[in-house]
């Protein structure tokens, strides 16, 4: 994750120039995601699995 929103939620950067807004994460911490909703160039997603 590379920083965190508004409200409170990770936000990443990836390929292509999506954004995936990630509840529940923290900047630095690398994570495993369930994609849920995708936009035009935003990914919403939710953690599944999380490292140490």
């Amino acid at each position: 994750m590379e920083t965190l929103g508004e409200q409170g939620e990770a936000i990443a950067k990836v390929e292509r120039g999506y954004v995936i807004i990630i509840d529940g994460s923290q900047p630095g911490k690398t994570v495993e995601v369930d994609i849920h909703a995708v936009r035009e160039n935003v990914v919403f997603a939710e953690i599944v699995a999380s490292e140490s």
